[in-house]
């Protein structure tokens, strides 16, 4: 088998952590969407946080932190995304990276309230993440990384 075959033909190890992560990402996506669910909540906790809020003040704050929050999920699924075919195409960093987000991601499950789609997301990437180091996959990403 050549090396070219070897790095157009990914081994099912790293397929499974391609789709795993990309799962993972639509799963924190959906999550990421939820927070559009919580306006009132959202609202409660900056009310009482800042009692001087108008009414017009308090909806603006929301909306920001809203949308805040869509923003950082846009740049995270983004991130994602890059990484994911990054490490289909064989890229020990993307790897690396993706393991730091996955432990940070689970690093934050235990400092957050974290929703359904937190948790889904997690698993899903972590399982990805183990995927990704398996025999198959290191023989894969050490041969892309001869050829790079």
């Amino acid at each position: 088998m050549t090396t070219e075959t070897t790095r157009t033909n990914p081994p099912m190890t790293i397929v499974a952590a391609f789709f795993g992560f990309l799962a993972s990402t639509v799963s924190a996506l959906a999550g990421g969407f939820l927070i559009l669910n919580y306006r009132d909540e959202l609202a409660a906790t900056l009310r009482d946080a800042d009692t001087s809020l108008s009414g017009e003040r308090l909806d603006q704050a929301v909306l920001v932190a809203q949308g805040f929050a869509l923003a950082v999920v846009a740049v995270v699924v983004l991130t994602y995304l890059w990484l994911s075919f990054k490490l289909k195409a064989g890229r020990n960093w993307a790897r690396v990276a993706l393991t730091v987000l996955t432990l940070l991601h689970a690093a934050s499950l235990l400092a957050t309230h974290a929703t359904w789609a937190g948790y889904l997301s997690c698993a899903v990437a972590v399982l990805a993440m183990v995927s990704s180091y398996l025999p198959p996959s290191n023989a894969y990403v050490a041969g892309a990384g001869r050829t790079s």
